[in-house]
């Protein structure tokens, strides 16, 4: 009876569920001497072994998911056999609750979760305003001079203003915008450090030091009580939440502070500069938005959501998300053996010409007509699902929403060059910069 595995498979015991298939040595040869992003070997071994396949890149197999059904089983039914492992931003946000795990992660997530929620929401609506008439301000006075502007970088200075108010009370100041530039220098250095935590460490000291500077200096604020015009924010949940919960010690506070800093600026910043850019390719999107409806109106509100939703379905917040199998399981009619690896790939997904018609066509009509878009819960999931689903994807989309309303009727950018390329990293960001001038809308 043979029970041996052919080259490079998982082994298979008869009776049992078959191996995932696995793609050929050959292939991913020849993706290491095209010298392509990982993302390339990733579309490669979906087109060729579908949505749960396998492929090598060490001894081990890694499991690439990206079956809906199979993304639902993984992320939402089994998440306890399917778990997550270190962050790899650890360096940088520590045990904040994007890397936390196990019963740390739940009450830190329990704690938060309330304020993420409709009701919780509504506590921040007047910060996101103030940032989105900030921002509009700034782009008044970019259209009155005539300047060219970086449209990336003016995306990333909305989205920490506004976290940085909800957080702390206060609108973000230049001194503290500056220096919570090292927060984006450590997210886009983190690929290429080194592997030793100590020297990875070492590379990046000094932007480290900076952020924590800031972070401690808006603790000991919320400390004293000290509430801007916004009143008591986030950080005030986190330090009163240390006087009944010795776990939050400052270095906890810390690392959930950087964590809301760094997750609540730079997915939202990449969103809206993705979403410029498309309708820079596809003018009669923004066209039919503004159409539909009257200023704040419901018809309005929808058809600006579905111009972020789909921005999110081509370059996904989380365009790819690791998991660690903790015990044997059957995944997609496949055995999984426990200790293996598995990448669930929302950004393909997202693409899959069997879920999305026309998947490479811009359309946020999708997301607006019956039928327009995949009703499984596990096709369209850029912020996650299940338990460790991204808790602010309402305040994302409320932000995003806000701004847009503020920005797209009044001010046309121009640019005056694209990104050539994607870069996958922890965002799918441009690669380069995105320098805009602006014009009136209907020139």
């Amino acid at each position: 009876m043979d029970t041996e595995a052919g080259p490079g498979s998982l082994p298979h015991v008869p009776g049992a569920a078959p191996p995932v298939p696995e793609a050929e040595p050959a292939l991913v040869d020849r993706w290491r001497s095209d010298g392509g992003e990982l993302i390339d070997l990733l579309t490669l071994v979906r087109q060729r072994l579908g949505g749960v396949a396998a492929f090598r890149l060490g001894p081990t197999p890694t499991v690439l998911v990206t079956d809906p059904q199979a993304v639902r089983h993984v992320l939402v039914l089994r998440p306890e056999r399917y778990v997550k492992r270190s962050h790899r931003a650890r360096l940088l946000i520590g045990d904040g609750l994007l890397a936390a795990e196990g019963a740390a992660w739940k009450r830190q997530r329990r704690l938060l979760q309330s304020q993420f929620t409709g009701p919780g929401m509504r506590r921040y609506e007047q910060r996101i305003t103030a940032a989105a008439r900030t921002t509009a301000a700034r782009w008044d006075a970019y259209a009155h001079t005539g300047q060219t502007f970086d449209l990336g970088q003016e995306m990333r200075r909305f989205a920490l203003d506004t976290i940085w108010r909800s957080l702390t009370g206060h609108p973000l100041d230049d001194e503290t915008q500056r220096e919570l530039e090292a927060v984006e220098a450590v997210g886009a250095a983190l690929p290429a450090l080194p592997a030793d935590a100590d020297k990875a460490r070492e590379a990046v000291a000094a932007d480290l030091a900076r952020i924590d500077a800031v972070a401690r200096h808006a603790i000991d604020a919320a400390r004293d009580g000290e509430a801007g015009p916004h009143g008591p924010g986030l950080l005030h949940v986190l330090t009163d939440a240390s006087t009944e919960h010795p776990e939050y010690t400052d270095q906890l506070i810390r690392d959930e502070f950087v964590t809301l800093l760094a997750a609540g600026h730079e997915t939202t910043a990449t969103t809206l500069t993705w979403l410029y850019l498309l309708l820079d390719r596809h003018p009669e999107a923004r066209e039919r938005a503004l159409a539909a409806g009257g200023e704040d109106s419901p018809e309005r509100r929808q058809a600006v959501q579905a111009l972020i939703h789909e921005a999110l379905r081509f370059y996904p917040s989380a365009w790819i998300l690791a998991r660690h199998a903790a015990e044997d399981d059957v995944l997609g009619g496949h055995t999984v053996e426990a200790g293996s690896d598995l990448l669930v790939c929302p950004y393909l997904t997202h693409r899959d010409p069997a879920l999305w018609p026309a998947p490479e066509r811009f359309d946020p009509g999708r997301f607006t007509s019956p039928g327009g878009r995949p009703t499984h819960p596990g096709a369209y999931f850029p912020f996650g699902i299940g338990p460790r689903a991204c808790l602010g994807l309402q305040f994302a989309l409320r932000e995003s929403t806000v701004l847009l309303e503020h920005l797209l009727p009044a001010h046309l950018p121009v640019f005056h060059s694209d990104p050539p390329k994607a870069v996958h990293g922890i965002t799918v960001r441009p690669d380069g910069p995105t320098p805009v001038s602006l014009k009136p809308p209907r020139d």
